[in-house]
């Protein structure tokens, strides 16, 4: 490393975020950026550990170290090539990534203080597009082909792989553009969906070709093709069947948040379509990221308040000694949209929805519950408590997650990729099994050729 010192006298600095006055004006990305010098710095807080804990932690197997160095060097070329050896979409990790790396970092576990490995990142591949690092490539080709069904994150990554690899690919997508729920899921005030353009223009120079609007049943694969990925990702959300489910108002988040996004990209909605929560008093049921989504989304559209539930109690801030390393630590994690005006609570269970004379949601009935631990050292059980009260809103958005899919059984040369496979996981995950599974689908097909 070229200071292997740095740590001890530059001081982590994120990049911030814009004023919230502007930001909930509009869809912009949030996050700002540093400039060049300043990013070269925190490059050299790197600290030549030894043991490289960010790159183990990595599901991509990214070299952190190495192009941390090269960065604070000055080599952002050499940066570039470093990052996409491993990871073919770092614009997508480097804004929405949990940085897994960085709760991994020598410096976390030490001064609480880890790299800005996730800035860095996104600095890395921003830089490369600029300085035109990043380039169409020509790849001889096998003659054989491979469908790709679901153009997300899993189905990208695979479709890279094995268009690198010589063979003709074509992804299938039932929505109008690629990104899956990278686009339609993650709002454009985390991820600028002009991003995802920019990179799928070029891999259809590379030679994949998209065809879009085009769903495809599991099956009722296209035919003509050697063989196939299915990367549908997880398509059905998690429901919350209690009384009053029926009423008006009460939506799903993906119901929201994938109406936002296609609109902001030119989709038109007749006006009784539209899922708006402008001047709507909002609960938002669930406290992932999906959750914090919909929280973000609603002050952009004008709500008049949004609460936020969780039936699990509420982590510890900054250290959990129940998830030690190197388990993921489970904190208290507070978004910039939980920042922008959000009332959250903790262990209350929904029994009912309640509605007014026209049929639409105006409360839910909420319940404490204790979590009471397992006998046998297993999963905690819930234990309502009988206490009860009615939270007021006239909008309720349904932020619980997704079912792992169940698939019919398929030939040998079909491969699941991504949460079509495991069930809903991250986007850096999803990326890493597109490439597993492309080195499946190549050693499969070399086998019978």
């Amino acid at each position: 490393m070229g200071d292997p010192k740095a740590f001890l006298t530059i001081a982590r600095q994120e990049a911030g975020h814009r004023p919230i006055h502007e930001r909930i004006a509009d869809f912009g990305e949030v996050e700002q950026t540093l400039n060049e010098s300043d990013r070269r710095q925190q490059a050299s807080r790197c600290m030549d550990c030894g043991v490289p804990f960010c790159h183990w932690a990595c599901p991509l197997g990214n070299k952190q170290p190495e192009w941390q160095d090269a960065v604070y060097k000055g080599k952002w070329e050499l940066a570039y090539k470093l990052l996409a050896a491993t990871n073919d979409f770092p614009e997508f990790t480097g804004r929405i990534c949990p940085a897994l790396c960085e709760k991994s970092c020598t410096l976390y576990h030490c001064i609480d203080a880890p790299v800005t490995i996730r800035e860095n990142e996104c600095s890395i591949i921003e830089k490369a597009f600029r300085e035109g690092y990043v380039k169409p490539q020509k790849y001889e080709r096998n003659g054989k082909s491979v469908a790709v069904i679901g153009a997300g994150p899993a189905g990208l990554s695979a479709a890279v792989q094995l268009n690198k690899k010589g063979y003709q690919v074509t992804v299938f997508e039932k929505m109008e553009a690629a990104g899956g729920l990278v686009r339609y899921g993650i709002p454009n005030f985390k991820l600028h969906k002009p991003i995802i353009d920019r990179r799928t223009s070029i891999l259809e120079q590379e030679g994949i070709t998209f065809k879009y609007n085009t769903p495809v049943e599991e099956t009722a694969l296209p035919e003509g093709f050697d063989a196939y990925v299915v990367a549908t990702g997880t398509p059905t959300a998690r429901d919350l069947k209690i009384p009053g489910r029926e009423l008006k108002g009460i939506y799903f988040a993906l119901e929201l948040l994938t109406q936002q996004n296609r609109r902001l990209y030119g989709v038109d909605f007749k006006k009784d379509e539209i899922v708006s929560a402008k001047g709507r008093k909002v609960l938002v049921i669930g406290g992932g990221d999906t959750g914090s989504d919909c929280i973000g989304t609603c002050h952009r559209h004008g709500a008049v308040s949004v609460t936020q539930i969780e039936i699990m109690p509420k982590p510890p801030v900054g250290y959990n000694p129940a998830t030690p390393w190197p388990a993921w630590p489970q904190i208290l994690k507070t978004t910039t949209s939980h920042e922008e005006g959000c009332e959250r609570r903790w262990c209350l269970t929904s029994n009912k929805f309640i509605g007014d004379e026209k049929g639409r949601v105006c409360g839910v009935e909420v319940e404490e519950a204790e979590w009471v631990p397992a006998a046998d050292g297993g999963r905690p059980q819930m234990k309502p408590t009988g206490k009860t009260e009615i939270i007021e809103c006239d909008m309720v958005l349904l932020a619980m997650g997704f079912l792992k899919p169940e698939h019919a059984a398929m030939g040998e040369n079909v491969f699941l990729a991504g949460d079509a496979k495991s069930g809903a996981s991250l986007v850096v995950r999803a990326l890493a099994s597109g490439r597993d599974v492309a080195q499946q689908v190549d050693a499969y097909l070399k086998r019978n050729a």
